[in-house]
């Protein structure tokens, strides 16, 4: 009877342990911690970890020579991002405390194998780092979820090894293992980089979010539908055929065919008929037709979309028509002025004093004073109109395009006295900056980031009566 008895206690202590230690783990005090999202990724892998795209390349060539082409292969190279990286942010990190977390975060993004290795900051281009894949295939076929409520400021979670994440199931390489996940299909895939929020607690990059609260968000057309269309093909040299292999083409805004009547205008007049002297009204109206999210999208605080109004008489003469303005709050930022100054923040952060700043709707010879723009106005904590996205503490009001919405813009013009009878023919041109021509030229950015491109145009006519 003694034995039993002597053992007792150690079978209820035993279970007592086996309990807590279930308890502790189910609680996260034994688990295994998580892998680090965000930020707190810095430093937590090597390089080494992440296979290179050209070892990628050898089996997926189609897909390789495609991603070659897009931005995510040159998201840390290309040369506004360079120079807005080691001409703008990294000198402002350096300089001011707040601004401090922009010298690795930018690269969460840009440059997102840097930041895992800690190399930070990363090399230049020159330097040939591996920096330079840039958003790599490895990078993210090795992305297995995200953490936390909303994708944002790459809360992406790695998982580098030699099980590869992807969108099919059943699929066999020699090379590695591929596993079958839902969230490479998903839009939240997308909006780990492609909403940003700055130190202010504003979102500074929002595309995922303006899709998801759009038409296209809540009839669920993601993201991949429009920049990974699926086409019949070969996903690797000695794959079956398959009839939708996702293209790896992530066309967007440096793209001319998407650009291309991603929005669309028609004007008209009030009158068919005016004489000389009359006053008439016309109407522009210009939709979102093709994206799904809004324009300017991305890096919003840069770009332009606006409008452009001509009349031409019969005699060949042309006049340009300024927009009527609605009166809404900070309308003045979205009617063109060729006196109006901004940026001043760049001034400060490379050490210019007295920097007046430069034009705030740049120097186009397709803009004109009056012109519509579309745009969202970031602002500094100064108040003052700012392309630097991790210096903004203010948004002024929004006029941009929401996907599949419309905007009606009116001008008004008096035909002058000595117009000759005949067709006056009124053309409505809308236009796209990437970059503020003003800021481009000052930083010498390539002509090709700021030069102006022609989206769509439409022409009506109304006669003036002898």
């Amino acid at each position: 009877m003694s034995q039993p008895h002597s053992r007792r206690p150690v079978l209820v202590t035993g279970l007592a342990v086996a309990a807590l230690a279930a308890y502790l783990t189910v609680s996260g005090v034994f688990a295994e911690p998580p892998t680090p999202v965000g930020i707190e990724a810095l430093g937590t892998q090597r390089y080494e970890r992440y296979e290179q795209p050209a070892a990628c390349a050898s089996c997926h060539v189609e897909i390789a020579r495609q991603h070659e082409q897009a931005m995510m292969s040159q998201a840390y190279t290309h040369h506004w991002d360079e120079i807005e990286y080691f001409e703008l942010a990294l000198p402002h990190a350096e300089k001011v405390a707040k601004m401090a977390g922009v010298r690795a975060e930018c690269n969460g993004c840009h440059a997102p194998l840097a930041l895992l290795a800690g190399d930070i900051p990363p090399r230049p281009p020159s330097a040939r780092s591996r920096a330079n894949e840039s958003v790599s295939c490895d990078l993210c076929h090795t992305v297995v979820g995200f953490r936390g409520e909303v994708p944002v400021n790459f809360n992406w979670i790695t998982a580098p090894g030699k099980v590869k994440q992807g969108p099919r199931p059943g699929l066999v390489s020699p090379h590695h293992e591929t596993r079958e996940n839902p969230f490479l299909r998903s839009a939240e895939f997308c909006g780990t980089c492609h909403n940003e929020m700055d130190s202010w607690g504003l979102f500074v990059k929002s595309t995922h979010l303006e899709w998801k609260e759009g038409p296209h968000g809540r009839a669920g057309i993601v993201c991949q539908e429009c920049h990974m269309p699926p086409a019949p093909g070969r996903s690797a040299r000695m794959g079956s055929e398959l009839p939708d292999v996702r293209q790896h083409l992530f066309h967007g805004a440096h793209d001319p065919g998407k650009l291309a009547g991603v929005a669309e205008v028609r004007i008209h007049p009030e009158l068919r008929e005016a004489e000389p002297g009359d006053t008439v009204r016309l109407t522009a109206v210009v939709v979102n037709a093709k994206a799904g999210h809004k324009i300017p999208s991305g890096s919003a605080e840069e770009r332009l979309l606006w409008l452009h109004v001509e009349a031409t008489d019969a005699k060949g003469r042309t006049f340009h028509l300024p927009v009527d303005p609605k009166g809404f709050p900070g309308e003045a930022y979205t009617i063109a002025s060729a006196t109006a100054l901004a940026y001043q923040d760049i001034g400060e952060i490379r050490g210019l004093p007295e920097f007046p700043g430069l034009k705030r709707d740049g120097t186009y010879a397709e803009m004109a004073e009056g012109d519509r723009i579309f745009r969202l106005p970031y602002l500094d904590p100064e108040g003052r109109m700012t392309v630097a996205q991790w210096n903004t503490a203010a948004f002024s009001t929004d006029y941009r395009l929401a996907p599949l919405s419309a905007a009606a813009e009116t001008f008004t013009w008096k035909v002058p006295a000595d117009a000759p009878p005949g067709p006056v023919t009124v053309t409505a041109s809308l236009h796209y900056s990437r970059l503020v021509s003003s800021v481009g030229e000052f930083l010498k950015v390539p002509a090709e980031e700021w030069e102006p491109v022609r989206i769509n145009t439409h022409t009506t006519t109304f006669e003036v009566l002898d």
